[in-house]
């Protein structure tokens, strides 16, 4: 009876040390959950954003919501890379910006969270955003998930080519056929992207095609036929030779030192390169090539595996307002998605001579504004530049074209 007594009595204590462990461990996950939720995790492209307003975020949030939030920032360069921190890793992000191709990725993966768009007192501007933009997100779209419901654009631009204007003519960048000239050989940098390089090896290889009207640029630039990754591969290895090297993020300094001509460059590096090299005697401008190029746009998400989608979506709606959209303009060189009078006011400039349309961005009654061209395009230009889409089931095909490409060159 004793030790029938006994094992009640432990089994009893069993129990309650059980009960007791488990409580422990559920107010530990509780008091980690309460914690997390008062940290936003953004995960973003460097030299992006004024990095002032992620400590000015936490006294806004707090007005708007009376709770308090601690910024956690991160970078990188490649958005393979955070892709794969995300889809992979599981990384609990609560926000990150990608190019367009990969916001369009992740939401045929499964892998984004809708916005939440209930800002209660403080009334949402992210309709701040040019209708230029959010009519094209509809393009990234997927059955059943509304692109404009999971992503707000952040900066957008165009590509095309940053040079040298004491050493290459203006006439000569209106084409791409200059970076296969032989007499650049030496001289050119290589965007170490092959999203962008594919799309202008294909608009340049088929521009007969596209003049003649056999194919259109959207084809061109989306069809990923094997005719056609055979035919970029070939034209990428025919350039090959005429370059310095390849860069992720470097070649806009080095055009401001002057030690190259040419680089495929992005809108807002160009910017960027071309008020730097001024300061030091060093004249750069920028071309879109007659052939046409990409319009593309990064827009901020929130992941999956986020764990402050309140917070997250504040910090969006502190983006899209004008005077904070201005100040990361200044910071980055790029052009902000914010299409309002006040951004229109602060990036006119009397001293230009040459005017812009911009009526596709703006609205109506923006047909002539002395604004800088290369960071807000002419209409002349948009319309010969297209949106790109992810490479989809091609996209193993091409990355193994672009490793043969590039080979052994460690530049």
């Amino acid at each position: 009876m004793r030790k029938i007594i006994q094992s009640k009595f432990l089994s009893k204590l069993v129990v309650l040390l059980l009960f007791a462990t488990a409580s422990i461990a559920f107010n530990a996950c509780k008091q980690s959950d309460d914690s997390r939720k008062k940290v936003l995790k953004i995960y973003n492209w460097s030299d992006y954003i004024d990095e002032d307003l992620l400590k000015e975020f936490p006294a806004w949030y707090k007005e708007q919501t009376g709770e308090d939030v601690k910024i956690v920032y991160q970078v990188f360069d490649m958005p393979e890379v955070m892709y794969t921190k995300i889809a992979m890793g599981k990384e609990d992000f609560d926000l990150t910006c990608p190019t367009q191709y990969v916001i369009e990725k992740m939401l045929k993966n499964d892998l984004l969270l809708p916005i939440d768009r209930n800002f209660g007192k403080t009334g949402s501007f992210l309709g701040n955003v040019s209708p230029f933009l959010r009519n094209r997100m509809d393009a990234f779209s997927v059955p059943g998930k509304k692109a404009e419901d999971y992503m707000v654009p952040y900066m957008w631009g165009t590509s095309g080519i940053l040079y040298n204007t004491d050493k290459v003519s203006k006439g000569e960048v209106q084409s791409w056929a200059c970076l296969w000239d032989a007499k650049n050989k030496g001289k050119i940098l290589m965007k170490d992207h092959y999203w962008d390089v594919y799309n202008m090896a294909a608009t340049y290889g088929f521009y007969p095609d596209i003049v003649s009207g056999k194919r259109t640029r959207y084809d061109v630039s989306n069809d990923h036929t094997d005719e056609d990754i055979a035919m970029v591969e070939k034209q990428l290895k025919a350039l090959k030779p005429n370059l310095a090297g390849w860069e992720a993020d470097f070649g806009k300094e080095m055009m401001t030192k002057g030690e190259v001509w040419m680089d495929y460059a992005w809108s807002g590096d160009a910017v960027w390169a071309i008020d730097e090299a001024s300061k030091v005697g060093v004249n750069l401008d920028y071309s879109v090539p007659k052939e046409g190029s990409n319009i593309w746009f990064d827009g901020w998400v929130i992941p999956k595996y986020a764990r402050n989608v309140k917070a997250a979506s504040y910090f969006l709606d502190y983006l899209c307002q004008a005077q904070i959209a201005l100040r990361n303009m200044d910071v980055s060189g790029y052009c902000s998605a914010v299409a309002t009078p006040e951004i229109i006011e602060a990036q006119s400039d009397s001293t230009l001579t040459e005017t812009v349309n911009l009526n596709y961005f703006f609205g109506p009654g923006n047909a002539k504004l002395h604004i800088n061209s290369v960071q807000y395009p002419d209409s002349s230009v948009v319309d010969r530049c297209v949106l790109l889409h992810d490479f989809l089931d091609k996209n193993d095909q091409i990355l193994e074209m672009w490793s043969r490409v590039k080979g052994n060159n460690v530049n």
